[in-house]
């Protein structure tokens, strides 16, 4: 006979609440987890930024407000913002013409570079062996700052190459880098003539991106090549014109070697820049102060014009 009053063994559901906590619970731990194990791999790297960018910043900040000769850092003298103020008081030569050759020298580089990339890679994306004619343009930039300096100061000479064309051409010899006038633009080309090669990998790999079809569509249409190029090419390689400008615009701006290679900032100032300023007030005068001064305000103006350069694209590009 079986027993009706025995207690049913039943077992209870867990109560909702608390296993919605216990699961919250299991991933937040199982996050954790995966956060450290991220951080441990980015451990290198983090310790790699640290020690080789974020604390020279933070030093160069500090120096930028002190005075120091560059032995003992016991010797550090805070001066506040005189470093600053002494870069644009009067008789300072930083403003002008150094930072103004700063820029012109940069703008130039940005222009010429641009141009002549643009026009090579529109011709080599026409031609066959293409990976040949991209490899003899990309030859400056794997040549040493130093032998490309060196060769085109000997082609500048009177006697030089460059001189002797003149002279074919029934033109008079230009001392090129012994003219104020002149010794700043002759610097300009060869700086572009070195960075093309990169441009040119850039922009024939965003005239590859470009389909064919909007070409074939343009010649149904019976558009010409003037308005094929403006209406088509152009506006599509919007983002690789804009890493070539932003890029050689910094590399016009941080330019050193080959002023020093070439002119050493002469005739007088004539092609003095902003970094070779800050090698000389630093290991020259000792005065690294000034220097990392210096530093800081050419940051925020290669700061600015790239943001200026990035809101004028993204703008043109919002327009089209």
């Amino acid at each position: 006979m079986v027993n009706t009053l025995a207690p049913e063994t039943t077992e209870r559901a867990p109560h909702p609440t608390r296993a919605a906590a216990g699961a919250l619970g299991g991933r937040g731990r199982a996050r954790r987890r995966q956060a450290v194990v991220a951080y441990l791999f980015l451990a290198p790297a983090l310790l790699f930024f640290a020690v080789f960018l974020a604390l020279p910043l933070g030093f160069a900040l500090l120096l930028s407000m002190s005075r120091w000769t560059g032995f003992d850092l016991g010797d550090i003298d805070p001066v506040g913002l005189d470093n600053f103020t002494g870069l644009f008081a009067d008789g300072s030569t930083f403003l002008t013409p150094i930072l103004t050759n700063t820029l012109l020298f940069a703008l130039g580089t940005v222009a010429l570079a641009l141009a002549g990339s643009l026009l090579v890679a529109t011709c080599i994306d026409k031609l066959r062996f293409q990976g040949l004619w991209r490899t003899l343009y990309f030859l400056p930039i794997v040549t040493t700052v130093v032998a490309v300096g060196n060769v085109w100061k000997y082609m500048y000479e009177p006697g030089g190459l460059v001189n002797g064309v003149l002279n074919a051409l029934g033109l008079g010899s230009v001392a090129f880098l012994q003219d104020p006038d002149t010794a700043l633009p002759a610097v300009v080309v060869v700086q572009a003539w070195a960075s093309v090669g990169s441009a040119i990998l850039v922009l024939t790999a965003g005239l590859k991106s470009i389909p064919g079809s909007y070409y074939e569509a343009a010649a149904l249409d019976g558009a010409g090549p003037g308005t094929v190029f403006l209406r088509i090419t152009l506006p599509l390689l919007r983002p690789a014109l804009l890493f070539v400008c932003v890029t050689q615009f910094l590399t016009g701006l941080q330019s050193f070697a080959l002023i020093i290679v070439m002119t050493k900032g002469g005739p007088g100032d004539a092609t003095d820049v902003a970094a070779l300023e800050m090698y000389r007030q630093a290991f020259s005068h000792g005065d690294w102060g000034t220097a990392s001064a210096a530093a800081f305000v050419l940051f925020t103006v290669v700061l600015a014009i790239t943001l200026a350069q990035l809101w004028i694209f993204r703008r043109k590009g919002e327009d089209a």
